[in-house]
């Protein structure tokens, strides 16, 4: 079982404070003082050494497997710096770091891997996400002198917060530094000041979207929340790029997807699409985003307060972290739902459960639309699941009335 809303947002905002800080717990968020934002830093080498690239097998779908670089050993290979905003006498302890993690064994290019790494700064203990990639035009002038024929090869590191904070953006951290080999192909300007550029933004771009969306959107979180868990169409109209891309970044990541059934999302999907005027639109024009077709439930409007408390700390890691626990939390209640959906096909009293639990649970709208659309093709799931939903429309009218 997992735990309940107020346990998990307790024990993972003290875990991840003990992280950041070095110690201390996290107390209630009326009591918690307001920290200073987590400092960032960046770092990107050349890397010089003899590699033999290798092919890891063919994926599931028949795409080509990752290619692996199996790193020589420590002294066959060396780190030159490049660029970074660490103090010049913290870099030297990076590289040490870096280039021990590197000397252990084989890598994936494009993949990264976070880790915890003692260096002389002011807190000491950080987390250190670093990625080994590949790129055809020479990201700084200079390296230009020392280019072999093939692709260049960078290691870059990014520095902040700590390795339970980081770990939670490891997926993303992967697609920017994709993003920076794709932008730097397409790049007219100047290479190395676009380089400089995009590698010292990581942390506004990556950390901290969920925090600008939380802020901006205050008790109106909880309409978001609501669209993505029910896969809810949403049009961002009248906003800024920035704005936007913050946006549809939150949706994806509340969303459920990779979580559920891939068939039964797409289904879901398709089914909320197919609903005459569902689209949720938010405009943006004014200093308050406005929504359109906007749902909510008791379950959102929790989970919107717990974000709203965690802004008072002011941690963008925690954000990250509260928003997997609402995804997991719904995993779990859809889960025991579709358990007592299959005892309510043989005994009346396993209905009444299904009842009880929808009635308590605070998303019964969407928690049924998922079950709905997975139990399709099955006839007595069916009637227990058309008999749920008189009981939720009584239960909407009852509170209306």
């Amino acid at each position: 079982m997992l735990p309940s809303l107020h346990e998990s947002l307790d024990a993972d905002d003290k875990e991840l404070e003990s992280s950041e800080e070095g110690g201390g717990g996290g107390g209630n968020a009326e009591d918690r003082k307001p920290e200073q934002p987590p400092s960032s830093h960046f770092c990107l080498y050349a890397y010089h050494g003899s590699r033999s690239p290798t092919q890891h097998g063919d994926g599931d779908d028949g795409s080509p497997g990752s290619l692996i670089l199996e790193t020589p050993p420590a002294a066959d290979f060396s780190l030159s710096l490049l660029d970074t905003n660490l103090p010049s006498e913290v870099e030297p302890e990076l590289r040490g770091a870096i280039s021990k993690r590197l000397s252990k064994g084989a890598v994936f290019e494009g993949l990264g891997n976070v880790t915890s790494v003692e260096l002389s700064l002011p807190d000491s203990r950080v987390g250190c996400y670093y990625c080994l990639f590949q790129q055809d035009k020479p990201l700084l002038e200079r390296t230009t002198a020392e280019s072999v024929p093939g692709p260049s090869e960078y290691i870059a590191c990014f520095l902040g917060g700590s390795e339970k904070g980081l770990e939670l953006f490891r997926l993303e951290l992967d697609k920017y530094i994709q993003g920076l080999k794709t932008n730097v192909d397409s790049e007219e300007g100047s290479v190395e000041a676009y380089t400089k550029s995009y590698l010292s933004n990581w942390f506004e771009e990556v950390v901290c979207p969920i925090q600008r969306v939380v802020n901006l959107f205050q008790e109106k979180l909880t309409f978001l929340l609501h669209a993505a868990l029910s896969y809810t169409p949403v049009e961002v109209q009248e906003s800024d790029e920035k704005t936007k891309r913050d946006i549809i970044g939150f949706l994806s990541v509340a969303s459920l997807q990779g979580l559920i059934h891939e068939g039964t999302m797409t289904s879901l999907c398709m089914a909320m699409t197919e609903e005459p005027h569902k689209s949720v639109v938010i405009g943006c024009s004014g200093p308050q985003p406005q929504f359109s077709n906007a749902g909510s439930n008791r379950f959102c409007e929790d989970w919107m307060q717990a974000f709203l408390n965690a802004a008072e700390g002011g941690n963008p890691f925690l954000f990250r972290q509260i928003l997997e626990n609402f995804k997991l939390k719904a995993i779990q209640d859809t889960n025991n739902l579709k358990r007592f959906i299959r005892q309510a096909e043989m005994n009346h009293y396993a209905l009444f459960k299904c009842y009880l639990f929808l009635k308590n649970c605070g998303s019964g709208d969407i928690l049924l639309k998922i079950v709905k659309v997975e139990h399709e093709e099955m006839p007595e799931a069916k009637n227990v699941i058309l008999a749920l939903e008189e009981f939720v429309k009584e239960e909407a009218a009852a509170q209306t009335s």
